[in-house]
């Protein structure tokens, strides 16, 4: 899987090949590949599920260990953000993975994990709001918004492994400041 990751992100989608695979993992054959995977499609499933698992591997601890719903939030962006500069193969995988033509229903998947991430994000939102961690605004709408910043980073991201730790947090304190309570009316 570790070599599939690397290739896909080297070579992208279209170069990515058995062969190329086993080369890369050193390997004598293809065979202990097709042994595993039926055929390329059934090969980027699993990539799909492995990117996800490191995925949450990486992000879960930060956010688990984040007190708070600001502090939950923050958690939640840097992370996102973080994943780029720790698993960089992982982030270019998954993109050719999403993007491979042929694949059943690539916009489908895209789009029921936009979903899941805007939906948990706006109830966080929302708790947040219900116990004045957050001012007033529409949860759905900023979560869209978050989660719409977080993938343009990761879709370009800075140059250089400090650079997207920074972007990590000055993004987050955007969102901090962004979502912050309503400031109190002042007195005539």
């Amino acid at each position: 899987m570790a070599a599939t990751i690397e290739v896909l992100a080297e070579v992208g989608h279209g170069a990515t090949t058995f062969t190329r695979i086993a080369r890369w993992a050193g390997l004598s054959s293809t065979g202990l590949i097709s042994y595993h995977f039926a055929d390329k499609a059934d090969l980027l499933d699993e990539v799909l599920a492995e990117v996800v698992r490191a995925a949450v591997a990486f992000m879960g601890p930060r956010i688990e260990a984040a007190e708070g719903h600001v502090g939950t939030l923050s958690a939640r962006i840097a992370a996102n953000v973080e994943l780029v500069a720790e698993h960089p193969a992982h982030v270019r995988a998954l993109r050719e993975v999403l993007a491979a033509p042929g694949r059943s229903a690539p916009a489908d998947d895209a789009t029921a994990g936009l979903t899941d991430r805007v939906g948990a994000l706006a109830a966080l939102l929302r708790d947040g709001q219900a116990h004045g961690a957050f001012g007033s605004f529409d949860p759905e709408l900023m979560a869209l918004a978050v989660t719409g910043a977080i993938d343009a980073v990761v879709a370009v991201p800075p140059a250089g492994e400090e650079q997207v730790r920074r972007a990590a947090h000055e993004l987050a304190a955007t969102f901090v400041r962004a979502t912050a309570p309503d400031a109190p009316e002042p007195r005539p």
